[in-house]
């Protein structure tokens, strides 16, 4: 498993084409915050989720292997029984690694994603390891850039 600093660093400097796989389009969901804080730091993010045709202005594919283009990294969030088929999809795609975010570690993923020469990280944040290791930490650890706690109706 890919968790070293050295290697976290250089997975996030190399993979800079990101599939999100399960990325919402509902502003206040955790995939949304990653998807919107990479763009902003100059990755390109790919949605994945057949439910919206469009996610902060990326045309959203419904699977991986729907892609026309290359995908450096494929990023996972959907529940840890989910992972292993998206694994599948992310060694036949050609990706370089397969991370599954905080709360998702699925072992069998994570073998496949390896013996197929894939970086892999499991239960971890690429908003959080970015922020971490390149600065933009903030003291919440989220940058919604939304000052008010009232909800909009």
């Amino acid at each position: 498993m890919a968790d070293d600093i050295a290697t976290l660093r250089r997975i996030l400097k190399d993979c800079r084409t990101i599939a999100i796989v399960g990325l919402s389009a509902e502003w206040h969901r955790p995939s949304y915050f990653v998807a919107k804080y990479l763009q902003g730091h100059g990755y390109r993010i790919v949605p994945v989720n057949p439910k919206y045709p469009e996610i902060l202005g990326e045309r959203s594919y419904a699977r991986l292997e729907d892609i026309p283009f290359a995908v450096d990294m494929v990023d996972v969030f959907r529940k840890p029984a989910d992972v292993l088929p998206v694994a599948h999809s992310a060694v036949a795609i050609g990706a370089k690694c397969l991370w599954q975010q905080l709360g998702v570690a699925n072992l069998q993923a994570d073998a496949l994603a390896r013996a197929a020469g894939l970086d892999s990280v499991m239960d971890r944040c690429v908003k959080i390891e970015h922020a971490r290791l390149f600065g933009g930490l903030n003291w919440v650890g989220v940058d919604t850039q939304v000052i008010s706690a009232r909800r909009p109706l």
